[in-house]
Formats: structure tokens, C-alpha cells, sequence
């Protein structure tokens, strides 16, 4: 891993904190990359369709995310 702006020193200290994180917690913190992701997604997607629901901006992130096939074979075809 390269992280440009960061010592190796510092590197050193972070990998050390992800070697004794428990397995659940590392679970913990993928999920909440996930979720910020999505909010911020969401919300552009808010940014772009101002006059959109909320059951629309989140069936728009979802074609989005999914990919148009999948999306129409979880949900069925859409017009969103």
C-alpha cells in the first residue's frame, strides 16, 4: 500500500492499530465506509433531482449501484 502523504512511521502505527482490531471491528468499519458512500451519493443524487422523493432518490442510487440488469431483476423494470 502507498499512501503518498503519509510517513512510514505513521503507516507502521495504522497497520499496527488493523493488526490487533478485532475481526468484527474492522466488519464494523468497512460497513460504515460503506453507508458514508451511499449518504453521499444520495445526497448528489438529491443535488441533481431536487424535486425527487426519497423512495426515488434511493431507487435511483440503487440502478446506480446495482447496474441496470441487476436492479431490474431485484426490483423489476423501472422508469427511474
Amino acid at each position: 500500500m502507498n499512501i503518498s502523504d503519509t510517513t512510514a512511521q505513521a503507516r507502521e502505527v495504522l497497520f499496527d492499530l488493523y493488526r490487533k482490531m478485532s475481526p468484527s471491528r474492522k466488519i464494523e468499519l468497512v460497513f460504515d465506509a460503506y453507508r458514508t458512500g451511499q449518504l453521499l451519493s444520495m445526497a448528489g443524487i438529491r443535488n441533481q433531482y431536487p424535486s425527487a422523493s426519497e423512495d426515488e432518490v434511493w431507487h435511483i442510487w440503487a440502478k446506480r449501484h446495482l447496474g441496470e440488469e441487476l436492479y431490474n431483476k431485484v426490483y423489476g423494470t423501472s422508469e427511474k
